[in-house]
């Protein structure tokens, strides 16, 4: 249940995170890549990032996505697009795969789903493991604007301590022996159309599905979501984009 309210939610995101596809390509063109360069995205969702990158590049992409319905929406979009030989996805746990990848890409990307890993640290270890000495990593990560109230806590199930601020998150990079070549963050604009769109998507499946029985349980969870949002999370959670460059 939980896989179809999220399907249903990014249903008209192209990229699953609240970061503009402008601010988002600007960081990547930074990273220097050459054509046939090997790419890896942890948690590709759509693989929209990827498609890009190959588009514009002419590299190597592979992708990790658990979400079969993601996969499919990927395909469809790519292959009219790009050489099908240029995009490989794999559909396993990114824990499981990314012991297979010792060194093996020029760039790492894991936007906003560090938790196919386990956590930020760990998620940029596994990223370092996998990418050659003169590679890049790019991380989308949440922090903490402020501190976050207790009620809005509960209303996530979450602890303070499973995020940091922007600074700190800057910093893991830095204690693991990366350096820091960028950073951006998502400005209120681009979390309100992120938020809104994500919301409006289950609004409409619960008015034009009203014989799912999911339908119930999916609108009070987007209803107590958006409360969630705009009571707290608009002035309090904050998302960044963390390039490191690994020597």
């Amino acid at each position: 249940m939980g896989n179809k309210f999220s399907v249903i939610a990014h249903e008209n995101h192209q990229i699953c995170n609240p970061i503009s596809h402008d601010k988002l390509m600007g960081v990547l063109d930074k990273i220097p890549f050459r054509k046939d360069a090997r790419v890896l995205d942890i948690g590709a969702g759509k693989c929209g990032v990827l498609i890009d990158l190959i588009e514009r590049y002419e590299l190597f992409g592979t992708a990790i996505e658990i979400e079969e319905a993601f996969i499919d929406e990927a395909r469809d979009n790519a292959f009219p697009r790009i050489d099908t030989g240029r995009l490989e996805i794999v559909n396993e746990d990114a824990k499981q795969v990314m012991t297979q990848y010792e060194e093996t890409f020029d760039a790492a990307i894991c936007l906003g789903a560090t938790h196919a890993i386990g956590d930020y640290r760990a998620t940029l270890e596994a990223m370092s493991g996998s990418v050659k000495s003169g590679g890049y990593l790019l991380v989308g990560e949440g922090y903490w604007k402020q501190q976050p109230e207790a009620e809005y806590l509960e209303a996530l199930g979450a602890k303070e301590e499973e995020l940091h601020t922007h600074a700190e998150n800057i910093r893991v990079g830095e204690e693991l022996g990366l350096i820091p070549m960028w950073a951006a963050v998502t400005n209120e604009d681009e979390w309100d159309h992120y938020e809104w769109l994500y919301s409006s998507s289950v609004e409409k499946y619960c008015v034009e599905h009203p014989d799912d029985s999911d339908v119930g349980w999916m609108s009070d969870r987007i209803r107590k979501w958006r409360n969630t949002y705009l009571r707290w999370g608009r002035d309090t959670l904050g998302f960044g984009l963390y390039l490191f460059y690994k020597k």
